[in-house]
This record gives C-alpha cells, structure tokens and sequence, in this order.
C-alpha cells in the first residue's frame, strides 16, 4: 500500500516529531536522575522523583507509542517496507524493546517517586534504585541515538525478502530501477 506525497509526509513528520520528542524527554528524565540522586535539597529530591513519574506516563510512554505506530505506518505504507531492509527490522526492534523496557522502568519511577512524597529521601534511601533510574535513562539515550543513526543512514541490506520482493518487480517491469522498486537508491 503507498501513500500519496502528501499524506507521506505528513506521517513522516508525526514520526520524526515523536521520536525526536521521545530523545528529548529522555535525555530531561536523565538529568532529572542525575538532579534526584545528587541533589541536597529535600524539597527539590522530592519534587524530582514526582516530575519524573509524571513525565514517563504523560510524555515518555506516549512518545514512544507515538513512534512505534507512526514507525509502522511509515514503513508499511512506503517502498521501504516493514520487512525489506535490515535497518527498519532493527528500528522496529529498537523501539519495541525500548518501549517494553520503558514499561517496566515505569515501576521503578513509581516506587521511587511514592517514597519520595510519603517521605523524606535522604541521601542513603533507595539509591540503588535511584542509580537504576540514570543507567536505564543514559542506556535509552544511546539507544534512541543509535535508531537516529539508523534513520540517517540506512545501510543497505535487503532481508529475504526484499531480495525476492526485488526480483518480483525486476521480473514485472524491467523498467524500473531499484529505488523505485525497493526505497534504495540507484548506485
């Protein structure tokens, strides 16, 4: 199924605004980590680890469903495709882990940010936890890097099939040339 021009841009722009949001807000929740388990203040160590937990359920986890579905329509409704190229498996993958991940990071936030308003953090209470929340945060920032990288380069690699998908339309149309029929360009 390809979508018109318009309508591929329009979706192309709603995937990169959610996954370039989803980097933003992770790399915020990460300072905000850093903030919590460092700071001296309690009030300020308080109103972190509660920030933190409204931030993952309104932006974070949002964000990343935002991605993942417009990720799926980008690749289903190009001539990339969901299953022809390497790269877009592994961004799939990226963000299915991820966004499983971030799930169940979400439990560990909770926690945190309950101790945090029932009472006062001092500076021993919960920091494996809370230095869990900056290694899970840091971990999500490169890995969100590496599905940019992904997103920039491409490399080439064809699955199965998009090798027979390839030799389908190359049989088909002879006429047509490899990036029209695959999304790669012409050497």
């Amino acid at each position: 199924m390809a979508m018109n021009s318009r309508l591929r841009k329009l979706t192309l722009a709603a995937h990169i605004t959610s996954s370039v949001g989803w980097l933003g807000a992770v790399a915020v929740f990460l300072v905000l980590a850093v903030v919590g388990l460092l700071g001296e203040s309690t009030p300020t160590v308080r109103g972190v680890y509660v920030a933190m937990e409204v931030t993952g359920w309104f932006v974070l986890v949002p964000l990343s469903f935002a991605s993942l579905l417009t990720g799926l329509v980008q690749s289903l409704g190009t001539a990339w495709g969901l299953f022809r190229h390497y790269w877009v498996l592994f961004k799939l993958l990226i963000n299915v882990i991820a966004t499983v991940l971030l799930l169940v990071h979400m439990r560990v936030v909770g926690h945190v940010a309950d101790a945090a308003v029932e009472a006062s953090l001092s500076g021993d209470d919960l920091v494996g936890m809370r230095v869990q929340l900056i290694a899970d945060a840091a971990a999500a920032l490169v890995v969100l890097l590496v599905a940019v990288v992904l997103s920039v380069y491409k490399p080439r690699g064809l699955t199965r099939y998009g090798w027979r998908r390839r030799q389908e339309v190359h049989r088909q149309r002879p006429d047509v040339r490899d990036d029209q029929s695959t999304g790669l360009a012409a050497p």
